[in-house]
């Protein structure tokens, strides 16, 4: 028989077994879990993010199917083209509340509760490049093969149905004739070999002829500034003169020979006509590219994709940067982190092995560690402040005043340029790569050190030979850090160089090749001009996408390049060596 004092002592027994067993357990399991689901939060937000940008920024150049939309009888649309309308789907959503009518309200339809996107084209024509329409006012959708959907030089992307094409000897060829397509391919081609003629003289001939004939003109502002001029500034002067006519001379046959090409480009003219019904006409010269989107089989779309890339990232912009390509974007911004990079790398191992390896650890240099910390907090705005006033203003005005004193008050130096972005972001990211070089030089054992030395080698010799290449991989580790977050910057290049638009790239076929002063191009840049300064936000909506992928793909191919020499010098310079 089994006491009430039996059962006590039994509940007692397994008290203290199951107390046993808890403080068996590890402690700070559920830490382990806590902060493992927070790794996991933040890889699943990181991948969101990265697939949107590449769903989004893929899809620009994906050729989709045209869909021509005809609408119900007794509903009305908001777009004045009646009751059709020619467009690519790009979203589906839900309504808003506020533009249902009554009728709809009363009776609730689940079509009528949703709208569609479109992108219609033709800017010149409608005014706007995008409308939003109820799918319960659909009556049909329909997919026409004569559809046409062309790039245009001016006004965005076009898309209607060919009528003719006029060309200059009078002949006129017919949309349906079965040699319409080859005429205008071939007429396409030639304005595209034209208009990369007409560029070459452009950027290169008579820009090298633009920039000499612009150092003339700031010599003669000198002279004529001048109350006497000496015999031998005279002679300048007379010589300056004559090169100036010679440079003229050599201009106007270039500028008639692009004047020529451009009429050429005008000469055949495309007769469409929209959906509305409406004819229009434009030059063989306004057309980029062109193709029928909705005869295109896979293998087809799948080459105008890839065209499409390369267009963009080989192209110059236009139409206010939210057309064309983005070549100079990222020209500039791989010329300025690889600059920055050369700019950073040798303070900051130099300040970090000075206060490593030589400065008297005490209270002063605490402080400093103290400092540098603090300063990898200050926000991006006060460097590019600072690079204002100090590089700019103070640097290159006074390179300025001692070298090109003949330009002023015209700033060579003395604005913002490349190499005054380039200072600026070092700065910025000096304190990264200086404590990561501590931790690296810190890293290597003490042994080697003192080894070293035992053997007769002096300080520096160890430094040099033991301590700098056992600590490579985390110097590289720091240049890895520096590039991503100083390739990603804007706020401070708004006040250092960087513009929306840069005609000169900084590197040149033009002497002396290498164009500090210049004023560039940045993928950052470029992308908060097209998301908060674009005349057209829906039109740049997905450019921002391909550009901010372009971006991300830059700072990824910038850093493995990176990983790649650290993860050599790792492998080179292992600690087992020593």
């Amino acid at each position: 028989m089994v006491t009430s004092s039996d059962r006590g002592a039994a509940e007692k027994t397994a008290r203290k077994d199951a107390d046993s067993e808890r403080s068996a357990r590890p402690r700070g399991e559920t830490f382990v879990w806590v902060t493992g689901m927070g790794l996991t939060i933040g890889l699943t937000m990181i991948l969101f993010l990265l697939g949107l940008v590449v769903y989004h920024g893929v899809g620009v150049f994906w050729p989709r199917h045209v869909a021509l939309i005809e609408f119900r009888e007794d509903r009305s649309t908001r777009f004045s083209n009646g009751a059709r309308v020619l467009g690519i789907v790009t979203i589906e959503q839900e309504r808003d509340v506020r533009d249902l009518t009554p009728a709809q309200l009363a009776k609730p339809h689940p079509a009528d509760r949703r709208e569609k996107q479109l992108f219609l084209g033709n800017r010149d024509a409608y005014g706007q490049s995008y409308a939003f329409f109820g799918v319960g006012d659909i009556r049909t959708i329909t997919y026409p093969d004569a559809v046409i959907r062309a790039e245009r030089l001016e006004w965005g992307d076009a898309m209607f149905f060919p009528v003719r094409l006029e060309r200059q000897e009078g002949s006129v060829i017919e949309a349906d004739d079965p040699m319409f397509d080859a005429h205008l391919r071939e007429r396409v081609d030639d304005v595209a070999t034209q208009r990369a003629e007409i560029q070459r003289i452009e950027r290169y001939d008579i820009g090298r002829i633009n920039l000499q004939m612009r150092q003339l003109e700031l010599e003669e502002r000198f002279y004529a500034r001048q109350a006497e001029l000496t015999a031998q500034q005279q002679a300048a002067r007379d010589a300056g003169a004559r090169r100036m006519a010679q440079l003229r001379a050599q201009y106007q046959p270039l500028a008639d020979q692009a004047a020529e090409l451009r009429a050429k480009q005008q000469q055949d003219t495309l007769v469409y006509r929209l959906v509305t019904g409406e004819q229009r006409s434009m030059s063989a010269g306004q057309i980029v590219d062109y193709y029928y989107p909705n005869r295109l089989t896979l293998p087809g779309r799948v080459q105008i994709f890839a065209s499409r890339v390369w267009g963009f990232l080989s192209g110059y912009p236009r139409e206010a940067n939210t057309e064309g390509g983005i070549f100079p974007a990222i020209f500039g911004t791989f010329v300025m982190t690889l600059l920055m990079s050369v700019a950073v790398m040798p303070f900051g191992v130099m300040a970090a092995i000075y206060l490593r390896e030589y400065a008297h650890q005490g209270l002063f240099v605490r402080a400093v560690r103290i400092a540098i910390n603090n300063l990898a907090g200050v926000p991006s705005i006060v460097f590019g402040i600072f690079g204002l006033g100090f590089f700019v203003y103070f640097v290159g005005g006074g390179i300025d005043r001692m070298f090109f004193d003949r330009a002023l008050p015209t700033p060579t130096f003395g604005t913002g340029g490349i190499i005054w972005a380039s200072l600026t972001l070092a700065l910025m990211t000096v304190p990264v790569v200086i404590v990561a070089t501590e931790e690296a030089l810190a890293a290597v054992p003490r042994g080697v050190r003192e080894g070293s030395l035992a053997c007769g080698a002096s300080k520096w010799q160890t430094i040099r030979y033991l301590i700098l290449p056992a600590s490579a991989p985390g110097i590289m580790t720091g240049l890895v850090l520096a590039m991503a977050r100083g390739a990603g910057e804007v706020a401070p290049l708004m006040l250092v160089g960087v513009v929306a638009l840069a005609p000169n790239l900084p590197l040149d076929s033009t002497f002396p090749f290498i164009h500090l002063e210049r004023k560039f191009m940045h993928l950052g840049f470029h992308i908060y001009d097209l998301g908060f300064q674009s005349p057209d936000s829906e039109a740049a909506k997905p450019m921002v996408f391909a550009t901010t992928l372009v971006l991300i793909l830059l700072v990824v191919v910038l850093n493995l390049f990176a990983i790649v020499v650290r993860n050599h010098l790792r492998k080179k310079y292992v600690a087992d060596k020593f």
